[in-house]
Order: structure tokens, then sequence, then C-alpha cells
């Protein structure tokens, strides 16, 4: 037998005499088992124990960690005669089992307990609480914890940053890591790695390469985990030239994880080719391609409007790597088919999925059958959009645009009603631009810069040049009541068309390199046909990265095709 086997180790202790005097060996040995997954034998040692202490319940808790049974001999061990404690290891080993679970009742009143104890302080026992709630959405109350806490060490500090990040709070998530540096605390792989992708979710170019000059002055760039968040960044931020630089570095250290992030960052720009190389050389090095590996590809084709080789890649998926599609593989499939016109065979397959349709799918349908001015579909998707949310503004806005694209000003008019009545708002749009480190957010008709004036005088030379190009401005986006003067001033000033403007007024980027803008909502008709006079106007690349793909203009055109 082993003699790390914890059964042979027990059986030493029995031969000594060990087992039977000190009750530590027996609190080890609890351990042991249940590291072992052997957990009955872990019960049947803790039983054997005369007179249990907190560290003896603890290791019994602990070897039930992830399951609820850890929960009942937590409260077996409240009851007991003898009124055990908790101490502060196992209320962090519980409060952890808590958010995994996820069992966020049972976890409020382990606080109650800390707070009683006074081990809400406790380093390991706040990081505990911190993540419960960072788990459960429960942001403020995770921060409080976190500023209660009279001392804070690079866990604390990571288990922020992470829960921020992974909460759409990018901005928090940053501010807690300069913070985290500005007190001397030490970065490891998880706060740099969360730090990397609250920047990516902002596409902040300038924060990704500063993180990324700190990973390599501490040495944590060449760390697995931090090259793959460097590569999702450069990615996410259109940098996939510096993505493929951090990947060949790490190539032969990085996993699954990383190499799909390389195969999505190519993805995202519908370079179809070198997702396929990838994917090659992954199942040549001896990794299984999982469903994110097929994900990247099958949006690489999606983007790149090749609808034959998303239907080919999805049979492959499931016919060869015996892999079942999620709800959104059947969206890459059903956007590709939208884009080639194919919008009855789309609305088809997505009434026939074995998933309940989510908004993003049926949002995705509507939008090509927008483009192309299916309104029988067009409408029925628009239906159903709002049969999932009856105050879905882009159920509304895209089918007004669609009939609008038509001509069929009546129908848009009723639309438009139709969304008054209900009393539905649509969505602000917003954009953001980094310069010298700093994120710019812009508002549409948004006069609260300090160097507004400057803007609308840019943004104004801007629009009069492109209109000597031949640019016209696109009126779906608008009420056709609206008088024509208007609507274009209300179409100058959209968010994105400010944000450009201030980048080429500041020097966002040096000559030559690309303006990066990033939208919370889809670009509109109008400031998409703008970019691209711009772009040739400039002589500038101008990079868009919208809530539902890239854009990137150059000379005039775009490489979305001017579908998305």
């Amino acid at each position: 037998m082993d003699s790390t086997d914890p059964r042979c180790i027990h059986a030493q202790a029995i031969t000594t005499g060990a087992a039977k005097a000190n009750r530590a060996v027996l609190n080890n040995l609890i351990t042991l088992y249940s590291k072992s997954n052997l957990r009955p034998d872990a019960v049947r040692v803790f039983q054997s124990i005369p007179s249990p202490n907190v560290v003896s319940w603890t290791a019994l808790t602990s070897a039930f960690s992830n399951s609820p049974l850890s929960f009942h001999h937590f409260i077996s061990m409240l009851r007991h005669p003898s009124r055990i404690l908790p101490n502060a290891h196992t209320l962090t080993s519980l409060l952890k089992t808590c958010a995994t679970l996820p069992a966020l009742a049972f976890g409020v009143q382990l606080h109650c307990i800390a707070v009683k104890l006074g081990f809400c302080s406790e380093l390991f026992t706040g990081s505990a609480l911190v993540s419960l709630y960072f788990r459960n959405g429960l942001l403020d109350d995770a921060k409080k914890v976190f500023d209660e806490m009279s001392v804070r060490d690079a866990v604390c500090f990571s288990s922020v940053i992470v829960g921020f990040a992974q909460n759409s709070k990018p901005i928090d998530a940053l501010s807690c890591f300069v913070e985290m540096r500005r007190s001397g605390v030490m970065s490891t792989m998880v706060s740099v790695s969360g730090a990397l992708r609250a920047a990516s979710d902002m596409a902040m170019l300038e924060q990704s390469r500063i993180i990324h000059g700190h990973g390599v002055v501490t040495g944590l760039n060449l760390n697995v985990v931090v090259g793959s968040a460097l590569i999702d960044g450069y990615g996410k931020c259109g940098l996939v030239g510096n993505a493929r630089l951090v990947f060949d570095e790490l190539e032969m250290e990085l996993n699954i994880v990383g190499w799909n992030a390389m195969m999505a960052g190519h993805a995202q720009q519908g370079e179809h080719d070198n997702v396929i190389e990838l994917f090659t050389r992954m199942e040549e090095r001896g990794m299984v391609p999982d469903e994110y590996s097929f994900l990247a590809t099958l949006t690489a084709f999606y983007n790149a409007g090749l609808v034959e080789e998303t239907e080919i890649w999805f049979r492959r998926m499931k016919e060869e790597y015996s892999l079942e599609p999620c709800l959104e593989h059947y969206t890459c499939l059903v956007g590709a088919l939208g884009k080639a016109g194919c919008l009855e065979e789309a609305e088809r397959i997505a009434l026939t999925i074995p998933f309940k349709p989510d908004a993003a799918l049926w949002r995705v349908l509507l939008s090509k059958c927008a483009y192309h001015v299916n309104m029988d579909i067009a409408w029925r998707m628009s239906d159903r959009l709002l049969e999932i949310n009856p105050m879905d503004d882009s159920a509304y806005v895209i089918l007004a645009n669609a009939y609008a694209s038509a001509a069929r000003w009546d129908e848009v008019r009723e639309v438009w009603k139709r969304m008054k009545d209900k009393r539905v708002r649509k969505e602000g749009g917003r954009s953001w631009i980094e310069a010298l480190g700093k994120v710019h957010v812009f508002l549409a008709g948004d006069r609260r810069h300090e160097r507004t004036d400057e803007i609308y005088a840019k943004l104004a030379e801007l629009m009069e040049e492109i209109e000597k190009l031949g640019y016209v401005p696109v009126w779906a986006e608008m009420l056709h009541e609206v008088e024509e003067k208007e609507k274009k001033k209300a179409l100058w000033y959209h968010s994105e068309k400010l944000a450009l403007a201030f980048g080429l007024l500041n020097g966002t980027a040096p000559p030559g390199k690309a303006l990066r803008i990033v939208k919370n909502l889809r670009i509109c008709r109008d400031c998409h046909e703008a970019f691209k006079y711009i772009s040739r106007l400039v002589e500038r690349e101008i990079i868009v990265r919208d809530v539902n793909r890239y854009h990137r203009f150059l000379n005039g055109s775009c490489n979305c095709g001017d579908q998305w």
C-alpha cells in the first residue's frame, strides 16, 4: 500500500497508539481522508474522537465542502452539548461553499455569526464574504465588507478586482487595482488577470498596455492565466497582432483557454483563415476542441459572411466531435443564414432549436430582416422580442428602421406611436474613447465636456467636408415628421460622432495609428455611413466596437460589409 494513502497512515497510527491518544492525529486523518475522496472514512474517524474540538468539526465540514452536508455538520456542531463555537477557518470554508452552491441565505446567517464573533475583519473570512456577495451580484455589500476590513492583503484585493470585473463594473475594478498598488500590496496572477479583463471590457487599450508593462516588471506576464487574459484583452481592443505576439511567446505553456482566446480575437475580426489555422494546430498539439473553440470558429465565419462554411462547421461540431451546440452556436448559424438572405430558413431553425431562444437570437434575426427589408418576418421577430421583454426598445427601433429603409413612413410613425403608447424609452447611446490613460464618455447631444465648443466645431467641419465627398444623411434612425434641418443636427451629434471628433481633435492616437471607440449600443446606420467617409477624409483607420461586433473603417469602407 502506498505510504501516502491515508489508510496506511491510519494503520500506522493505530499500531503506535497515536490514533487513540492524540486528537490532533485524528483531525489530520479526517483531512487526509477527505482529500483522497474517502469521506465515509473521514466521518468514521470523526465519530471515533471522544471530545471533538473546533479543529475536528472544521475538518469535518471542510471534508464536505461544496456540498449541503457541510451545513448539516456545522449545525450539528452548534447544537453539540459542548457548545463549540466556529473559528475563522470554519466560517471561511463554509462561506466558500455558500458561494459555490449557491446558498446566499445561509451565507448571510454566517455573516451574522462572523460579526458577533469578530471575524469579519479577518483576512480569509473577509475575502470569502466579499466573494460570496460578488457571486450573487450584491456589489454594495461586498464593497462594504471590504472597506470595513482593517487589514487587506493580495487575496482581499484580488477578490474585489475580479468581483467588479465579473459584474460589469470595469472602472471600479481598475480603481481597486490602482488602490492595491498604492497600498504597497503585491500583485498576483488573479489581480492582474482581473484588471486586464476590466480593461478589455471597456476596450481600454492604454490601460491594457500599462497592466501588461506591470506584468513584465513583476514577471507575471509569463504566467499562463495572465497570458490568457492579455490575449483576450488585446483581442477585445482590436489589436489582434499584439494578442498574437503574447500567444506566440507562451504557446507551448498555454492551455485550451489561451488558444480559445486567441481564436476569439481573430473571430471578432472575421479572420476565419487564422482561426482554422489555430484550430488545426491545437489539435496537432493533442488538445481536444471544446464548445468555445467551435464558438470562435462559427463566429469567424458568421462575421466574414460565409454561410456555407458556418453550416459545415456547425455539422462537424455535432457529427465529428460529439459536441452539442449551445444557444450561442445556434445564434451564429441563424445570423449567418440571415446575413445571406435565407431568412425563412433562419426563422425555421430558430423555432426548432432544442432551447428557448433568447432576446439576442431574435434581435440578430430582426436586424437581418431589417437589412434585407423583409417586413413580414421582421414584424414577427419584433413581437417575439417583446414577448421576452415588453420594454425592449430594440424591438421597436430596429423595426422602425426597417420600415424607414423601405420608405414606408406611415408604418414608421405607427411603430413609434406604439412605442410611445407603451411608454418604452429608447436606451441612451453612450460612446467612450481613451486619451492619455483617461476614458472620455459621450452621450448624444452631450455638452458636458470641458472642450465642448472645440468638439462641436471639429464635428461640424468634418460633416461639411464629407458632404462634399458625397455623404448623404441616413434618416432611418429618425422620426419622419421631424423637420429635415432638425434631423440633420440630431444625427450630427450622436455619441460616437462626438467621440470621434474629440479623438481627432485631441490627437488620441499618433498619426497613422487607429482611433478606437466603444459604444454601448449598435452603431446607427448614419454614423456607420459617416465614419466610412471620415476614414477616407482624414486618411485614418477608425475602429468601433459596438454591442454586436467590431467595425474597421478604412479608405471609405467597413469590414462588416454594411451588415451588423
